[in-house]
């Protein structure tokens, strides 16, 4: 896991192919078309930190961020994989180096994440690795999950 440079940008901006997976995966402040050029400072958020998961090649084939939450929590958001290795156990790797990073830089006591409830492989991933669903912090469309960052999240690995 790594900083991302410029070239990592434009590679996930051709992942993003219309304004539905963008917002899905960026949320609404970020605008569909978007210059891949300008998507550091649209994906800012105070505190935030990002990381490209990159392959034996060194290209990116992976990308999220993590920010502070509320009371003590680390948030984990803007998980994307490349579509070429979707499926290939990058999404977990890039998650648990995530979660570990963001644990070790804050201190925080809990990790935090939302996912789309029709976003089955996500979901399914995110509950394997310890996150639980707190549904009063849910909505009809996305629900929020949790994980005690002093515990270490289960890995497949």
């Amino acid at each position: 896991m790594r900083t991302p440079e410029k070239t990592d940008y434009e590679a996930i901006a051709s992942w993003i192919t219309d304004e539905k997976s963008c917002s899905r995966w960026a949320g609404p402040s970020v605008p569909f078309p978007f210059v891949a050029a300008n998507l550091p400072g649209l994906l800012t958020v105070e505190g935030c930190s990002s990381y490209c998961l990159s392959d034996i090649e060194n290209r990116c084939i992976g990308f999220g961020q993590f920010w502070p939450g509320k009371l003590g929590a680390v948030h984990i958001g803007r998980i994307i994989i490349s579509p070429e290795v979707r499926g290939s156990g990058a999404g977990r790797l890039l998650c648990e180096k995530l979660t570990e990073k963001a644990k070790q830089s804050t201190g925080a006591s809990t990790v935090t994440l939302r996912v789309y409830r029709d976003n089955h492989a996500a979901r399914s991933l995110y509950s394997s690795l310890g996150f639980f669903v707190i549904e009063s912090e849910s909505t009809d469309d996305v629900l929020f999950m949790s994980a005690a960052a002093n515990s270490s999240l289960k890995s497949g690995v």
